[in-house]
């Protein structure tokens, strides 16, 4: 995986040429997997339901591009039925700079605990695979393959005024900031790889993300 350099945040208006064409490989790759895809699907609600029953798919309201409300879906990997409040205020804590990077032990705040997250759920988190459901996001045009992830609503209450400039493309399933930095860095490294994308996006970048993820995804580390 080759190095790449953070700058400091700046946008650049985009090529229509490529949004088109971006466009094009999202849909293509989507309904090309389909195939692949929904036997996956089914094997993943199956084990999930069985292990800890209902509901299969959790939906969440995220912030899109231009500060755009979507509900995005993700296969449910944590317990049913639990109490948020304290996930909430480490996320807030984290986006604000309060805490270094999204991992248990750091500061007052507490993220969520493996015993909320099922059996199943940790298997799917480690493999990527609870991300799947995104592809109808991705269908529906709220979202593209390649791009920076999108935050919950009070997560985005929590930007500093350059943080709102990653809102400018469509948030995506993957992007730099995952593969490169994972979840170990901080919140503002995260923007500032988004932003080094939305400088630097085109489709032979978009495929490198995609081998990157798909790497991995292998080597079992896992998105976050």
């Amino acid at each position: 995986m080759e190095l790449i350099i953070v700058n400091q945040p700046r946008v650049y208006p985009r090529r229509r040429e490529y949004q088109n064409a971006k466009r094009l490989v999202d849909l293509v790759l989507c309904l090309f997997l389909f195939p692949v895809v929904i036997p996956v699907l089914l094997l993943c609600a199956l084990a999930i339901f069985f292990d800890s029953g209902r509901p299969i798919v959790f939906m969440q309201g995220r912030i899109g591009k231009g500060g755009r409300r979507i509900c995005i879906y993700k296969f449910r990997t944590m317990k049913a039925n639990l109490d948020q409040s304290n996930n909430r205020e480490f996320m807030k804590a984290y986006v604000r700079g309060e805490i270094i990077h999204n991992k248990p032990g750091n500061g007052t705040f507490k993220p969520q605990t493996d015993n909320q997250i099922t059996r199943v759920g940790r298997f799917l988190r480690k493999t990527s695979l609870d991300e799947l459901p995104q592809m109808i996001n991705v269908l529906k045009g709220e979202m593209s393959i390649v791009g920076p992830r999108p935050n919950v609503p009070w997560e985005v209450d929590e930007y500093c005024p350059w943080h709102f400039e990653r809102l400018e493309v469509l948030p995506g399933i993957t992007g730099l900031a995952q593969v490169q930095g994972r979840s170990s860095i901080s919140f503002n490294s995260i923007v500032r790889y988004d932003i080094n994308y939305i400088e630097r996006q085109n489709l032979v970048l978009d495929l490198k993300i995609l081998w990157w993820t798909l790497k991995s995804v292998f080597l079992s580390k896992g998105a976050e």
